[in-house]
């Protein structure tokens, strides 16, 4: 799965902006990223939302535990891969159809963070179980909410392409090609909320999130993202 957008909705993060400018790399624009993933996936779709957000997806060799989907609803457009441990319980907290699936899922649970506020972003994601990575755009408020499981069992990465648009994807190569290395691997336990203005730990909201440069010798990584921990905190008191 491929989302990008441009910096009118999602500013691209300072630190894998420096790490560009540390190791200059070949980039290639937005657009040129998603025909590359169209032109390299079977039965690939994707899709044009206004001059500001493209996302893309395929069921070209997916897991069959963890599959890819994709939902539109009321203008929040979605991608799911994973899968969840509680989806059962989940609609019946959501007052969703027995057939609805995790994407369907997903949405709702960000409507209800978006409607009910205030409601914390870490509770709703908090209340996931499984193994799971989301995009999740609302094109009524221009919000972007991305998030992964803390486990790390379906991976996510985000890098900035040659023309600023941030883009994320579940395949590291393909960003590896398109944003150089700015490139990181998407912490896990974590979510990212324009509303919100900045990456956050879910599993420990009160610890912040921060970014270590990569060794010039570093192959992939501009930059890794880490939440902070005891060991962190006390040195800092």
């Amino acid at each position: 799965m491929l989302g990008v957008f441009s910096s009118s909705i999602v500013s691209p993060p300072e630190e894998l902006v420096a790490a560009g400018s540390r190791t200059p790399s070949p980039k290639i624009t937005a657009t040129a990223l998603v025909n590359r993933f169209v032109q390299n996936n079977a039965s690939a779709v994707s899709l044009q939302i206004g001059d500001d957000v493209q996302l893309a997806f395929t069921h070209h060799n997916q897991s069959a535990l963890q599959p890819r989907s994709f939902a539109v609803k009321d203008e929040i457009y979605c991608l799911f891969e994973g899968a969840l441990d509680n989806l059962g319980s989940l609609k019946q907290q959501y007052g969703l159809a027995k057939s609805a699936n995790e994407v369907v899922l997903v949405i709702e649970a960000y409507k209800a963070l978006r409607d009910r506020a205030p409601y914390p972003p870490s509770h709703v994601v908090g209340h996931l179980s499984g193994n799971f990575a989301f995009i999740v755009f609302d094109k009524s408020t221009s919000t972007l909410f991305v998030a992964t499981d803390q486990f790390g069992k379906v991976p996510l990465y985000w890098g900035i392409t040659a023309d600023g648009y941030v883009a994320f994807a579940d395949d590291a190569d393909l960003l590896k090609g398109a944003c150089g290395k700015s490139l990181a691997s998407f912490p896990l336990g974590c979510f990212y909320s324009t509303a919100v203005g900045e990456i956050r730990s879910y599993e420990h909201p009160k610890n912040k999130v921060f970014a270590v440069p990569a060794a010039d010798d570093e192959e992939i990584w501009g930059a890794t993202f880490k939440v902070e921990g005891p060991i962190v905190l006390a040195a800092t008191k």
